[in-house]
C-alpha cells in the first residue's frame, strides 16, 4: 500500500500542470535570462547583465539618432540610467517593463539592427528587482510607475514636466537572488568603455566620470595593448555595418573582441569564425603563400564589430551569435565578412608595405615556431589521449562550454554552459574534498601533483613535455586558441599558506605566459576559502579573514568555538559544498590597462633581483592570532 501511494506521488496528471506567469518564471530560473546569479566579484555577474539591458535601450536609441548622453548613477545598490531619446511612448511605460514580448523592437523599421529584440530586457530587470521604477518624458509630459519584485505598486497619472525627452529607469537587485552583492567599479567602467567604442560619439556619465570614444575599435585595441609590445602599428578598417581593428604581438593563442549591434559577444559566434576564416585567407591571397592558419592567428588582438538586421543569439543573453545572414534574404555572414577582407585589408597591406613586411616575420617566426614543436608535440599528444582515457588527474563534469547546442532547451543548456567550472587543486586531500562537494553537472576537478614548475622564460616547448602542463592544456582545450574552451571559469583552489600562495604564482605564471588570452578574457580565478570557523550551539560562521573572524566573535559572544583551516583538505566535503555552491568567492586574475606581461613576470618570477628583495622586505606583514583561539 505504502508503495502504491509513493507511486502516485509522481503521477503525470492535470494537477502536474503548472502555469507559471512572466515574473514567477524569470525569478525561478534567472540564469535563462541574465546568466549567472553570483555576487558581483565576476564581470558575468549577474548584476552587471541587468545594468547592461538598461544601457542597451538607451544605446538603441541612440543608434537610431536619437540622444547622444546617457547618464549611469550608482549609489550603494542603487543603480539610476538616465537617456535623451524619445522616451517611451506614455500610454505604454508599464506595458514595456512588465508585459513580456512588450516593445518596438519586433519591427525593424523602429529599431533597425538594435541589441535588445526579443522584449524580455527590462522586464527581466524588472522582476529581479525589490524596487524598480521607470519614467518616460515626452513632448512636455511625464509618465511614471513603481514595482517591486515585477508587482506594480503605484501608477502615477501623466503629468506635465520640464524634462527633455527620454526614459530614466532606477532598480534595486533583489538580494533574495543576489546575495550580498556588490557592484565593482573597475567592471562597470570595461563594460562602459565598450559600448563608447562601439559607438563613437556617445557621451556617457557614470557617477560624474565622462567617457567617450573619437576612434571607435581603434581606441579600444590601443587600451587593450602596449604599444611597445605589437609588432606593427594598429590596422583600422571600417565600411557599412562592419569594423575591424587587428595588429600581432608576441604572445601565443589569439586575442580576439567581437560584437553584434554593440554587444559584446564573449563565446564568439558566426562573425568571429568568419573574421577567423577571411583574415587567414586574404593573407594566403596576398604573400601568395599557403601558410598554415595557426601560424597566421598566433598573436593576433583584434576586435571586430558587425550590424545585423534581427540577430540571432544562441541565448537571451546574448554572449554568442548564431545568425548565418546580414539580414533576411541577404548575404551570408561569411561572404559579407570576406568580401569586406578582401577589399579592405588587401588594399591597407598593398598601400603600407613596410606594415605588410612586418606582419609577414611575425606569421614566419610563428611558423619556425611550430616546426620546431612538432615532433615533440605529436609525442605528447599521443600520451595525452592515453592518459585522457585514464586521466586520474582530471575529475570531469558533464556540460561544457565547448557542447554543441541541443535542438531544444537551449536556454536552460546554455546557463549550465555559463556555469561550467574547473577547479585547479593541489594535493589529493584538497582535491578529494572538491570531488565530493562539487556538482558533477557544471564542475570539474584537476589535481596538482605537488608545484609545478616555473615557466618563466621558458618556449611552449614546455607545454609539451611537462607531463602536468600538457595534461592541463588537454584538459582544458586550449592547445588550439580559445574557441574550443571547455569551461568558462578557470579556478585555481590552493591553500591560503606559503606554497599554496606560491602554487598560485607558479599557475598565474603558465597562463601569462602561454594562454594571456585566458587572462585578458577574464575566465581565470582564484578561489576565496574561509580561514576560520566560528560557532556556537545556534550558530556557524566562516570567515575569510581576521576582520570577518573578530566580528563574528563579537557577534556570538561568550566564548565561541573557533577553529583555524590550515588547508582546504581540513574542510569537509559537506562544509566545502557551501563554498564552491551560488555563493562561491572568487578573485578575478585581470590584467590592468597599460600592464605588460612580460615584464610584470620578470620582475616576479625572474632572477631575485634586488628591487624585488627590497619590494618584500617593505611590504612583508607578519599577522598574530589574538589568544581567543580553542583550535
Amino acid at each position: 500500500m505504502a508503495k502504491e501511494k509513493e507511486i502516485n506521488l509522481f503521477e503525470y496528471t492535470e494537477e502536474s500542470i503548472r502555469s507559471l506567469d512572466w515574473k514567477e518564471h524569470i525569478r525561478l530560473r534567472p540564469g535563462m535570462y541574465i546568466g549567472k546569479l553570483g555576487d558581483g566579484s565576476s564581470p558575468d555577474d549577474g548584476i552587471y547583465v541587468l545594468v547592461k539591458e538598461v544601457l542597451d535601450n538607451c544605446i538603441d536609441e541612440y543608434t537610431m539618432g536619437y540622444g547622444k548622453t546617457v547618464e549611469l548613477i550608482i549609489e550603494g545598490k542603487t543603480v539610476t540610467i538616465r537617456d535623451y531619446g524619445r522616451g517611451i511612448p506614455l500610454g505604454k511605460v508599464v506595458d514595456v517593463v512588465s508585459k513580456v514580448n512588450t516593445g518596438a523592437k519586433f519591427d525593424s523599421k523602429v529599431f533597425q539592427k538594435s541589441v535588445g529584440l526579443n522584449g524580455v530586457g527590462t522586464k527581466a530587470v524588472n522582476a529581479l528587482s525589490n524596487y524598480f521604477k521607470v519614467t518616460a518624458f515626452r513632448e512636455g509630459k511625464e509618465k511614471t510607475a513603481e514595482f517591486e519584485r515585477g508587482v506594480l505598486i503605484k501608477e502615477y497619472k501623466e503629468a506635465k514636466t520640464g524634462e527633455e525627452n527620454g526614459t530614466q529607469v532606477s532598480f534595486i537587485p533583489d538580494e533574495k537572488v543576489f546575495r550580498s552583492f556588490k557592484f565593482h567599479t573597475e567592471f562597470l567602467e570595461n563594460q562602459i568603455w565598450n559600448y563608447c567604442f562601439l559607438n563613437a560619439g556617445l557621451k556617457i556619465l557614470f557617477n560624474g566620470k565622462s567617457f567617450v570614444s573619437r576612434n571607435g575599435l581603434l581606441d579600444l585595441l590601443q587600451r587593450k595593448t602596449n604599444e611597445d609590445e605589437i609588432r606593427y602599428p594598429i590596422i583600422h578598417l571600417k565600411g557599412d555595418d562592419i569594423e575591424v581593428a587587428l595588429t600581432h604581438n608576441n604572445d601565443y593563442g589569439e586575442d580576439i573582441y567581437s560584437f553584434v549591434n554593440g554587444q559584446h559577444t564573449t563565446q564568439g559566434g558566426t562573425h568571429q569564425q568568419a573574421f577567423r576564416e577571411a583574415f587567414v585567407k586574404t593573407l594566403r591571397d596576398f604573400y601568395k603563400k599557403d601558410y598554415d592558419a595557426a601560424d597566421i592567428r598566433t598573436g593576433i588582438v583584434a576586435a571586430i564589430s558587425v550590424r545585423v538586421v534581427e540577430p540571432v543569439f544562441e541565448s537571451q543573453t546574448k554572449t554568442k551569435l548564431g545568425s548565418q545572414f546580414v539580414e533576411e534574404g541577404g548575404q551570408s555572414m561569411r561572404q559579407f565578412i570576406a568580401d569586406f577582407f578582401a577589399k579592405e585589408l588587401d588594399n591597407y597591406l598593398h598601400k603600407n608595405p613596410a606594415l605588410a613586411d612586418a606582419l609577414k616575420k611575425r606569421i614566419e617566426q610563428s611558423e619556425r615556431e611550430r616546426k620546431e614543436l612538432a615532433g615533440i608535440k605529436k609525442l605528447a599528444n599521443e600520451r595525452a589521449r592515453k592518459a585522457n582515457l585514464h586521466n586520474k588527474k582530471l575529475r570531469d563534469c558533464r556540460f561544457h562550454l565547448n557542447d554543441e547546442l541541443p535542438a531544444k532547451g537551449k536556454e536552460s543548456f546554455v546557463a549550465k554552459q555559463n556555469e561550467t567550472t574547473i577547479f585547479i587543486t593541489e594535493g589529493d586531500s584538497a582535491s578529494g574534498s572538491i570531488t565530493k562537494s562539487r556538482n558533477v553537472e557544471t564542475q570539474a576537478v584537476f589535481s596538482l601533483r605537488g608545484k609545478p614548475l616555473n615557466c618563466f622564460g621558458l618556449t611552449k616547448k614546455v607545454v609539451y613535455e611537462n607531463e602536468e602542463f600538457n595534461l592541463l592544456q588537454h584538459a582544458l582545450n586550449i592547445e588550439e586558441g580559445m574557441g574550443g574552451l571547455r569551461f568558462n571559469n578557470i579556478v585555481i583552489a590552493t591553500d591560503a599558506d606559503v606554497d599554496g600562495m606560491h602554487i598560485r604564482l607558479l599557475l598565474m605564471t603558465f597562463f601569462l605566459q602561454f594562454f594571456p588570452d585566458l587572462v585578458k578574457h577574464e575566465k581565470v580565478y582564484v578561489l576565496d576559502t574561509p580561514l576560520f570557523r566560528v560557532r556556537n550551539k545556534q550558530e556557524t560562521i566562516y570567515c575569510f579573514d581576521e576582520n570577518e573572524k573578530q566580528a563574528a566573535i563579537k557577534k556570538l559572544g561568550s566564548k565561541p568555538e573557533i577553529t583555524r583551516f590550515k588547508g582546504l583538505g581540513e574542510i569537509s566535503p559537506d562544509e566545502f559544498a557551501q563554498f564552491i555552491g551560488p555563493g562561491i568567492r572568487k578573485q578575478l586574475m585581470r590584467l590592468e590597462q597599460g600592464d605588460h606581461i612580460q615584464q610584470l613576470l620578470e620582475y616576479y618570477m625572474g632572477k631575485n633581483t634586488m628591487e624585488r628583495q627590497e619590494f618584500i622586505i617593505e611590504n612583508l606583514r607578519v599577522e598574530l592570532d589574538t589568544p581567543v583561539e580553542n583550535q
